[in-house]
């Protein structure tokens, strides 16, 4: 699938949570745009179906089942995208709980400490993990980009899920923090902050929860997985070589952006 005219031939883009929703259509999307991928995620059976696809379409894949939250487990990620294709050039930590993995709505109060701890696993450790595990790769070829994946959320401060805000806010310190640590090896470091994205179409409570999104929106309509594809286009590419450190909000131009 490579022309001169793609933005990312021949680049190495490892995409966790790859097996669903966000991440397959950033996936397939990277793939049409020249790069070979790895899809990352803890659901086996999904990193083999997208990379399926993938390959169908005539791109280059590696379905790499993944639990974000065991040291172990990324490191072979890492590992086995290197043993693949020799290199890593892009990691995007999508992975995160939120609609596929649920996350209650309820007061602070009535969430458990088994939530709030898992759910902190895998948004805040399962970042810090795959990057642990893939930058020494990026380190040693003196190149590299990571796109963190916060939510707009963190900013209008979405009542009745503090602990998903909590962890989503988090990933922006991090961004801000490693972006001044890995610069001088040529490594970019950049966020993705969406809004509220139907990426479960089939889930009766995504759906009514991307319609009232919408309503408070300038642009007032759904959001969907490919809205985000352009901004992760641009941050996977050389266009943003000189941009590191920053958070792309894109979220139809919610209230206080």
């Amino acid at each position: 699938m490579a022309d001169n005219c793609q933005r990312l031939a021949g680049k190495v883009v490892i995409v966790t949570g790859g097996g669903h929703g966000l991440g397959k259509e950033y996936a397939l999307a990277l793939v049409a745009e020249g790069a070979k991928v790895v899809v990352a995620d803890i659901d086996q059976e999904a990193t083999v179906k997208v990379a399926e696809e993938i390959v169908a379409r005539g791109g280059e894949a590696l379905a790499a089942p993944t639990d974000v939250t065991d040291e172990a487990s990324t490191l072979a990620m890492a590992k086995n995208a290197v043993a693949r294709f020799s290199r890593i050039d892009v990691l995007i930590n999508n992975a995160a709980i939120i609609f596929t993995v649920k996350v209650s709505r309820v007061p602070v109060e009535e969430i458990t400490v088994a939530e709030w701890d898992r759910l902190m696993a895998v948004n805040v450790k399962g970042t810090f993990l795959c990057i642990k595990a893939a930058l020494p790769y990026m380190k040693a070829q003196k190149s590299g980009k990571i796109i963190n994946i916060s939510s707009s959320s963190i900013i209008d401060g979405s009542p009745l899920r503090a602990h998903y805000v909590a962890s989503k806010a988090a990933i922006v310190g991090f961004t801000r923090s490693l972006s001044r640590e890995v610069g001088d090896f040529n490594i970019t470091v950049n966020c993705l902050a969406p809004g509220s994205i139907l990426s479960a179409p089939d889930d009766p409570e995504a759906v009514e929860v991307a319609k009232r999104a919408s309503q408070s929106r300038s642009l007032k309509r759904i959001g969907y997985p490919q809205d985000m594809v352009g901004t992760v286009l641009f941050l996977s590419s050389s266009a943003c070589d000189f941009m590191t450190g920053q958070t792309l909000v894109v979220n139809g131009g919610g209230k206080f952006v």
